[in-house]
């Protein structure tokens, strides 16, 4: 059997943070877990499966006793903002409503996309409903990550694959990708595309390199904290 661990909850806690920020008593506890799993699906909802289509990869939610605020990382944030604002302010709106609590939202631009796993996964699974070459997708899906300064990039499909009869796995590696290693940053991300012959899963993974500690970093700067004599 094999025996696989999320990369990214692996993580949490030492290289990475919760994707909900906020602290509960034990009844109220379990009524804010699904008000966090009903924002994100209704901003996934609003901008990535419908128009303006934002290349949404990651929303994450924090809470005051007075506020909820909503960071969205975007590839697109005009798309997200709007003609004068008007998007945003429609969604600020519709999560009060939604939550009955006096709501934000905040916006962090992606730099680059071809390294975000879940806009990778979800490009991929976008050219998987066209029918296109997947093959030839794929890799040039992986070699663009290369290309963008990923140290490693794993692309997994499954399904009926190109309509075949019989379910079936494709992968494509470039460089490394060190899923065991805790200082090591990998970006994850599972996607599934309907299709018209099934359901094809897209798994992303990519490696942008080794996230060092403090006094490592400031040392692999030349900072190592020693006065150096003059001369």
């Amino acid at each position: 059997m094999g025996q696989k661990v999320h990369p990214f909850g692996f993580r949490v806690g030492i290289t990475e943070g919760h994707k909900s920020r906020w602290y509960a008593p034990k009844a109220l506890f379990a009524e804010l877990l699904v008000e966090d799993y009903r924002i994100r699906e209704f901003v996934d909802k609003q901008l990535n499966r419908t128009p303006p289509f934002a290349a949404v990869s990651d929303i994450i939610i924090e809470r005051t006793r007075e506020e909820l605020t909503v960071i969205v990382k975007t590839a697109r944030p005009g798309l997200v903002v709007g003609p004068k604002g008007s998007e945003i302010e429609k969604l600020t709106t519709d999560l009060q409503t939604l939550t009955g609590r006096k709501a934000s939202v905040k916006l962090i631009e992606v730099m680059n996309p071809d390294t975000d796993a879940r806009l990778v996964a979800e490009a991929v699974g976008e050219q998987m409903r066209k029918r296109g070459n997947f093959r030839r997708m794929l890799k040039q899906r992986a070699e663009s990550a290369i290309q963008h300064g990923a140290k490693g990039v794993r692309i997994q499909i499954s399904g009926r694959l190109g309509g075949a009869e019989m379910s079936r796995k494709f992968i494509v590696r470039e460089g490394s990708i060190p899923l065991s290693t805790l200082q090591a940053e990998v970006d994850y991300a599972i996607v599934h595309a309907q299709t018209t012959y099934g359901v094809i899963g897209v798994k992303v993974w990519i490696y942008k390199g080794d996230i060092l500690p403090v006094k490592e970093a400031e040392k692999a700067k030349g900072f190592d904290g020693k006065e150096k004599a003059s001369a």
